[in-house]
Formats: C-alpha cells, sequence, structure tokens
C-alpha cells in the first residue's frame, strides 16, 4: 500500500454502484431522482430516509431532484398533507427547485397509454368482482385462471373503456386489466388492474375524472414522463419491478429493463417500539390519545421538529443506519444520540428547576442582587457568557435535598456545604415543613469568600447543585416525554390494537428557568443543566399557550445508546 496517498477511500453503497455503471454505460447522463409521497397522512422518520436518499444521489452526481405527488387515490389524499409534505422536505432540505409536480398533472397521459395498451391488445376490460379477480389469481404454487372477459376484441375493448370514462359504470362494475401472464410465477404479473373506476372528488381535478390508474401502472410512467434515470423505492417492491418494466417499455418509454428509468430497492427504516402506521396515527388522533399529527410523542416529521429534533440529527441518523438490501430494526436510542451529539456543542446550558423548593440564604442581605457571570457551554466557549441574578431566596431541585441522606449523598442536608453553581459555596442550616411533613423552605448561610472564579482556594466541597432566583426567573410549564408504547409489551397486541404506555406525558406546571429564556421563540432549544435538553413548544411559528411558555423535553441527558 502506498503510505503516500492520503486520500481517504470511500465505499460506495450498492445504489452509488448502480449509478455509475449505468453512467459509465452511457444508460443515463444526467441522474435525476424523485420523492414521491401519496398525500394521505404526514411524512415519518421512515421516509426521512428515502428523502435523503434521493436527494443526496442527485447532489452528489450533479443531477436533479424531483418533487412528486402520486396523488391517484381521491379517497385518502387531502390538501393538508400535501402541505404538511412539502414543509417537512423543506425543514430536511432538500431542494426540488421549480420541479413540484403531482402525478394527476399526467392523468391525460395515462389515459392515453391505457388505450395504446388496448390498441395492442396488452389491456383488457374485465367485469370480474375484486374477490372474483382474486380467486382467479391463483397462489404461489398453482398458476392463475384466465378471465372469462380476456379475450374481448381490441374495438370492444375500447368502447366499454371509454364508457368507464364516462362515468356510466358504478365503482367496481368493470376495471382494467394488463394482458400479461396469468401463469407467471410472480403473481403481480398475472394480469394486474391497472384503472379502476371511482366515482370520488379529487383535491386537484375535482370532478373531472371518474377512473383513476392504479399505482403500479401510474408510477412508472410518472417517472418516464418526467425523464427519472433511477427510481428508487422499498424492498416490498422488489416483486413489482418486473411490472413496472414492462409498464414502461409497452408504452414506448424504453426498449429494455437496462435503460431508464430503472427501478432500485433498497431495505426500509424501521425503529423499535415506534408507531409509524399512518392508519394507527390516525386512530390515535382521532381517539385524542395525541393532541394530532405533531404530538411530540409521535415519530413524523412534523412531532420531531415540534419536539426538538433538528435537519442535522435526522441526516447524522440516516448516515448511520446507511443503505442495505436487507430489512433490519434500529434502536430509537440511535435517534436520540444523534440529537444528543448535534445539541451538544450548539446550544447554551442554563439552569432550570422543575421541582422546586425555596432556599433561603439566612446571612445574605435582604433586597440585593449581584450579577454573576455564567459561561454558556463549558465545552464551547465560542457561545460567550451570560449575566445571572443572584439573591437572597432560590429555587433548588427538591431531590437536591434529604433530611436524612442515604451514603455518598453529596448534596444539601443539614450541616453539608455544596456549591450553588457560578455562585457561592452555601451550608444547610434548618429547614421547614409545612403540615403535612412536606419540606417547603431550606435554610442555608453562605460563605462571600467562596465565589465562583474568585480563585478561592480554601475548603472543597464534594456537590454543586443548581438554583434559580425566585424574583429573576420564568415560570414555565414543561412536557416531559416518555415512549408512547409500552416497550416490555412491544407496539401491537395480538389482536391488533396498540400497547400505550400510560405515563408517555407528563406536564410539570410551575417549573422556574433562569430569565435568559423569557424572550424565547417557538423551537428555541436549551440544555437545562442535569435535566436535559428542552425546546419551546409551538405550532407553525406560534406559542402552544398565549404568552406562557411551554417546554418540550427533546431528549435526557443519559443515553444507554454506544456507537460502534
Amino acid at each position: 500500500m502506498d503510505n503516500n496517498n492520503n486520500e481517504e477511500v470511500v465505499s460506495k453503497n450498492f445504489i452509488e454502484q448502480i449509478i455509475e455503471k449505468d453512467l459509465a454505460e452511457g444508460h443515463c447522463e444526467v441522474v435525476k431522482t424523485r420523492f414521491p409521497p401519496e398525500p394521505n397522512g404526514y411524512l415519518h422518520i421512515g421516509h426521512a430516509k428515502s428523502i435523503l436518499l434521493n436527494y443526496g444521489l442527485a447532489v452528489k452526481y450533479n443531477g436533479k431532484f424531483n418533487m412528486r405527488f402520486d396523488d391517484t387515490n381521491p379517497t385518502k389524499e387531502k390538501e393538508e398533507f400535501v402541505e404538511s409534505i412539502k414543509k417537512d422536505i423543506a425543514w430536511l432540505g432538500a431542494d426540488w427547485e421549480d420541479r413540484l409536480y403531482f402525478a394527476s398533472d399526467y392523468f391525460p397521459q395515462m389515459y392515453e397509454n391505457a388505450v395504446k395498451l388496448i390498441k395492442k391488445g396488452k389491456a383488457y376490460v374485465c367485469d370480474l368482482t375484486a374477490d372474483e379477480i382474486r380467486a382467479y389469481r391463483g397462489t404461489l404454487t398453482e398458476p392463475g385462471k384466465d378471465s372469462p372477459y380476456r379475450n374481448r376484441s381490441v374495438e370492444e375493448n375500447l368502447r366499454l373503456f371509454e364508457e368507464m370514462k364516462e362515468g356510466k359504470y358504478a365503482d367496481g362494475e368493470k376495471v382494467l386489466r394488463a394482458k400479461i401472464d396469468m401463469a407467471s410465477p410472480n403473481i403481480n404479473m398475472r394480469d394486474p388492474v391497472i384503472y379502476r373506476v371511482a366515482h370520488m372528488t379529487h383535491h386537484r381535478t375535482g370532478d373531472q375524472w371518474c377512473i383513476y390508474p392504479m399505482y403500479d401502472f401510474a408510477h412508472p410512467i410518472e417517472d418516464a414522463i418526467e425523464g427519472i434515470t433511477h427510481s428508487i423505492c422499498t424492498l416490498e417492491f422488489e416483486d413489482h419491478r418486473p411490472l413496472y418494466d414492462w409498464v414502461v417499455i409497452e408504452c414506448g418509454y424504453k426498449n429494455s429493463p437496462e435503460e431508464s428509468p430503472k427501478q432500485i430497492e433498497f431495505a426500509k427504516l424501521y425503529l423499535t417500539n415506534v408507531i409509524t402506521g399512518k392508519r394507527y396515527i390516525k386512530k390515535l388522533v382521532e381517539e385524542g390519545i395525541v393532541d394530532g399529527w405533531d404530538d411530540p410523542r409521535l415519530v413524523s416529521l412534523s412531532a420531531l421538529r415540534r419536539r426538538g429534533y433538528t435537519p442535522e440529527s435526522i441526516k447524522k441518523f440516516v448516515e448511520l443506519v446507511g443503505v442495505a438490501k436487507a430489512n433490519s430494526s434500529v434502536d430509537y436510542a440511535m435517534l436520540e444520540y444523534c440529537i444528543r451529539d448535534d445539541l451538544r456543542l450548539k446550544k447554551s446550558r442554563i439552569m432550570a428547576v422543575l421541582d422546586p423548593i425555596k432556599l433561603i440564604i439566612d446571612n445574605y442581605p435582604e433586597g440585593q442582587v449581584e450579577y454573576l457571570d455564567a459561561p454558556n457551554n463549558l465545552e464551547n466557549p465560542e457561545l460567550g457568557s451570560r449575566k445571572l441574578a443572584f439573591e437572597r431566596e432560590l429555587y433548588i431541585e427538591r431531590e437536591d435535598f434529604m433530611e436524612e441522606p442515604p451514603k455518598k449523598y453529596y448534596r444539601l442536608f443539614p450541616g453539608n456545604e455544596v456549591r450553588l453553581m457560578n455562585a457561592y459555596f452555601v451550608k444547610c442550616e434548618s429547614f421547614v415543613k409545612d403540615e403535612n411533613g412536606k419540606v417547603i423552605e431550606v435554610h442555608c448561610t453562605y460563605d462571600p469568600e467562596t465565589k465562583s472564579g474568585s480563585g478561592f482556594e480554601g475548603r472543597k466541597v464534594k456537590g454543586t447543585i443548581h438554583w434559580v432566583p425566585v424574583n429573576h426567573c420564568v415560570n414555565a410549564t414543561v412536557k416531559l416525554y416518555e415512549n408512547l408504547v409500552d416497550e416490555e409489551k412491544g407496539v401491537y397486541n395480538e389482536d391488533g390494537t396498540m400497547n400505550i404506555n400510560p405515563n408517555s406525558l407528563t406536564v410539570v406546571d410551575n417549573c422556574y428557568i433562569e430569565e435568559s429564556v423569557k424572550d424565547a421563540k417557538p423551537l428555541d432549544s436549551f440544555q437545562f443543566v442535569r435535566n436535559g435538553f428542552f425546546c419551546v413548544d409551538g405550532r407553525d411559528g406560534q406559542p402552544i399557550d398565549g404568552d406562557r411558555l411551554v417546554f418540550n423535553r427533546i431528549v435526557s441527558l443519559k443515553s444507554s445508546f454506544k456507537l460502534n
């Protein structure tokens, strides 16, 4: 090996290898990819892998990336979903420039291609019901049977198909099927349905059409019209690839499977113990278990954004997962690792008390306020520093005081001394309980010689605790999230119901946060010392609760995940 060669050797994934072979052999000149979601729900973390893969390939090979809505099924599609998807993709940084398309843009061409297939003797109108078509299809070990309508004449098929288009038949009364091979070992090639009657109002074309193309027919035609070179999809479409090529070839867009457009399949992204299925999320929304498709307990992209995840953390996660041919599951802890890693050096580390008790410094002058210097992030000095108001009465975390502590408890207890972060040593002298025996005040004295940064070199203390000044803080609400799913039981029961964790959301009112956050806007994020990373909750740039600040816990500070 040449030790003088310092060039980094980067291994290419199998999709990149295919693309580079196609470029070298002249099957394409400019790489063109696309992301084609159906607008029937919100995108989730699994879609991010496809978005970033398709966009990343276009960028890597100086190609083009198209955004296209596969809106061929008007029964489930809404403009709300269209807008949410556009917002999510833009947030991830995938730029489609001026190439925003809809499958419905191509309905006239799809109809013309269907007519072309009929004229070639490659498609026919079938009167079998959906159940009958399934029965005639055969099994994995037995061939299918020809439809009794398979040998209709071209003229009759053209007339019937035109009548379908004109609305003369009810939903399900007739379909148009491709005429391929009912004995094919690939069931997808056994005369698949390519058009069906559906008297539905489409979100873009209104009532112009009452017949709609099936996905397996529409998708390859959309790719061909747009000049897509590599149609990258997930593994469940692998068995559909022969049909994809058949449609493109028979409709005259290419001559062989090696030419473009070419379908390539990769493994889906599965996260452990999360709910991604659209029908399950819809059920959660409708039953009020979550407060919308962007509830921070979900892994829709809008939910992750609202919770405080960043595009950079999603990109890092997708890179770590990689591109593979075999399906596998990824631990949710890897996603949490990525957001911790992204925020660690970017965000200010501020003090917030989530379960407060009052600490009173008896020997500190009443009414006096002094301002102490505090670094914003010890690991990143470039974030600078801020001033902290310090006064006689403070809030501390309830867990930072114990009346009778166990061994190796180094925080406050009677007679013990600790450092208040960025401030002074304080010694616990006494405490006050309410009528129920609950501690409500801790009384201390402070040593003015021990001011943080003063160079004090006297006695040492083992504990440091954070605090917030009573009269110079923000009273806020904090939402603490746990997994929506009961992890011990898995996502779904045998009967298909979901195992919902009843403790997935804890709302904590009357949390006290240092006043540096008072002007924070939705999605602004911070590290709360010892408590985790948090961001201001909001929707569409607006606060979630009027003028009151509400913080979502993005992720805790500790993780069990280790990056290999």
